[in-house]
């Protein structure tokens, strides 16, 4: 089958690799796709969030599946209008994407449903918010209501900080209209990890776990960002742990959206903190996570065409996935400067060496500019690779990162730290 994939980015990298590895898909079409995917899709040149392009775009083609990567197009009701002229789709109706495009949507749903997760309070008036913030006191969590690309959480340390950033959202304009609500939580202590579910009506399929590092530094200090790198699967997602976050967690979030008369078909991606009282959610997304999803897909056996066609046509029950056993592990090469201002058009030297080295590079900002292959964004590389543990497969992406020629980009030398010393038993 033909399988069309929405989006330029990391994510819908390792979707199409994996897509053009699936049996069951004869041919990958990928809006607006990168110069990386274009090894594995043909690459259309219509934007990710031009949804009347995306809608020529796919009467033109008539895929048999249409894959939509990243939120904001599922925020704008592209699945709704694919599905209104009779496209099978895997991404959640515009209704379902609130999960994700309103943090203050998503903090009551799941409060109407009983799920687990930090105290919270939204505000729109920046006197009433820093109230909150100076009864509370810190550590205290500051989030943008909208969608602030992964950067709208602040994590504040003390009670002067917290109160800037709820005032910048609120007054500033710093993160624009995502910032006109913004969200106070109590801080969680615990470890976090990311647990995803393909979700298909009443059927939920968990995928195996995977830990992100949201922190632009090593030992997670500095600035948070889109996603630094991952791997999976997770050690302390235990199979207990895995258990509780399905049914304290994913099945009641499902149901309560099913009893407001919507259906979900997608990605539901539970951000959880491993707390001394359990599972904790911290946020929802409505898509593979980016940089989950490359550690995901180098490590899924399973067709993944087959189940996500599954899925978009609600025949998901009975489905289940293989997986790799050996781990994977990604590391992001990000923009020297980001998640602030950084130089963009700078050329990016040797990717084949670093494929030759036993890692899969997986391209997110980048472009092909003079026949050199250019950073266009923050986050521009996951590489990645798969090992007998965390540290092999730490030790093979770092010894391979080494090969490349980009004195512009960044990168964390501790992702998957927290594995790697579980697993020298320190």
């Amino acid at each position: 089958m033909k399988v069309m994939v929405v989006g330029g980015g990391g994510r819908e990298h390792a979707l199409c690799w994996k897509l053009k590895r699936s049996p069951s898909v004869s041919e990958v079409v990928c809006a607006p796709g990168n110069p990386g995917i274009a090894r594995d899709a043909r690459c259309v040149s219509v934007g990710a969030e031009d949804i009347e392009g995306l809608m020529r775009l796919a009467a033109a083609e008539q895929p048999r599946l249409v894959v939509v990567g990243p939120e904001v197009p599922l925020v704008l009701g592209l699945a709704d209008r694919l599905r209104a002229a009779g496209f099978a789709v895997f991404g959640p109706d515009q209704a379902a994407a609130e999960l994700e495009g309103s943090k203050s949507f998503s903090k009551q749903l799941m409060a109407d449903a009983g799920v687990p997760t930090a105290r919270f309070e939204v505000h729109t008036i920046p006197s009433l918010a820093e109230q909150t913030i100076r009864e509370w006191g810190a550590p205290i969590v500051v989030k943008a209501s909208g969608l602030a690309a992964g950067k709208g959480v602040i994590v504040a340390h003390n009670v002067e900080e917290a109160v800037e950033a709820a005032h910048d959202m609120l007054a500033g304009n710093s993160f624009g209209s995502a910032g006109s609500q913004v969200v106070i939580e109590e801080c969680l202590i615990g470890e976090e990890a990311s647990c995803l579910f393909i979700v298909s009506g009443d059927t939920i399929l968990p995928l195996d776990s995977s830990q992100d590092h949201k922190a632009l530094l090593n030992g997670d200090k500095g600035p948070n960002t889109g996603g630094m790198g991952a791997y999976s699967p997770a050690p302390c997602v235990t199979p207990e742990v895995a258990q509780m976050v399905l049914e304290q967690i994913a099945r009641p979030t499902i149901a309560t959206l099913k009893a407001r008369g919507i259906e979900f078909i997608g990605t539901l991606y539970a951000g959880v903190m491993l707390t001394s009282d359990g599972p904790k959610t911290l946020e929802f997304n409505v898509r593979f996570g980016d940089p989950e999803c490359q550690p995901l897909m180098s490590r899924l056996q399973s067709d993944l065409g087959e189940v996500l066609l599954a899925a978009a046509e609600k025949r998901l029950a009975g489905v289940t996935l293989d997986w790799d056993k050996r781990p994977a592990l990604c590391v992001v090469v990000a923009s020297d400067g980001y998640p602030e201002s950084f130089e963009k058009g700078q050329a990016i030297g040797g990717l084949d060496a670093v494929e030759k080295a036993g890692a899969t590079v997986f391209h997110a900002g980048t472009a092909e500019k003079d026949g050199a292959i250019v950073n266009t964004g923050g986050r521009v590389l996951g590489v990645t690779a798969l090992g007998g543990t965390v540290g092999a497969a730490q030790k093979t992406v770092y010894a391979a990162l080494e090969k490349l020629d980009w004195p512009g980009g960044i990168y964390r030398t501790d992702i998957g730290y927290r594995a790697v010393a579980r697993e020298k038993g320190e």
